[in-house]
């Protein structure tokens, strides 16, 4: 094998609750432990969400700060990735553990319908995380729910927004967006390699009312450790 393969796990996600699954992490603590049980089975890249204490999603940098900690400290070398996603906060709260200098943290480049909601991302916001993620070298993971938001994408990259190459994050199975379609998903790739050759790309899928699952399914090279 000559390309590596980069294992991401998710460990918490935004939405699970200890009524799902008794076995969801929510406490700093139990996502540090399952995460280093991932990291020690090959996992390679941590993406991160942290909860409140009684379990609902939050952006607070004071906990993102105790996570890296930990992470850092038991699964030495991982790839840490932090969330900017839309249900741990609003406006600019969700990229405020930025300033922590995490390896990479999510941007999602474009607003889409969710079940219940809109996934909002205005431009002013977009503009703003992306030029966060700049100024302290943090490598962006493109979040990509449909085909606009990889043309936004590349659109910035040319503009001097984002550092390339681009790496994005195709997520699928969000009803109202990307579909889990094959004929489609290999449509993406194919724009996205026509768009943005040197781009590195992977992918997940949601299951029915379950969290968004990462599964790594391609990559053209080993993603970068930092920017």
């Amino acid at each position: 094998m000559t390309t590596p393969c980069i294992i991401s796990v998710a460990i918490t996600g935004s939405l699970p609750t200890k009524r799902d699954n008794p076995a969801v992490p929510i406490s700093i603590k139990e996502q540090i432990d399952s995460t280093q049980e991932a990291f020690e089975a090959g996992a390679t890249l941590a993406h991160c969400h942290v909860r409140n204490d009684d379990g609902t999603p939050t952006s607070s940098p004071e906990r993102f700060a105790r996570l890296m900690e930990g992470l850092r400290k038991h699964c030495p070398g991982i790839i840490i990735q932090l969330s900017t996603g839309g249900r741990s906060g609003t406006g600019r709260e969700r990229g405020g553990m930025i300033a922590l200098k995490p390896d990479m943290a999510s941007l999602s480049t474009g607003s889409c319908n969710f079940p219940t909601r809109v996934y909002e991302n205005s431009p002013e916001l977009i503009d703003w995380l992306a030029s966060e993620l700049l100024e302290h070298g943090v490598k962006p993971e493109i979040e990509a729910f449909d085909l606009s938001m990889i043309f936004k994408a590349v659109e910035m990259e040319k503009a001097g927004q984002i550092k390339g190459p681009l790496h994005v994050q195709f997520v699928m199975g969000v009803k109202n967006a990307m579909p889990v379609d094959r004929e489609v998903f290999e449509f993406y790739i194919k724009t996205l390699k026509r768009l943005a050759p040197a781009a590195t790309w992977t992918g997940r899928h949601r299951q029915g009312s379950n969290n968004p699952q990462p599964l790594v399914i391609g990559t053209r090279r080993p993603l970068p450790h930092r920017t």
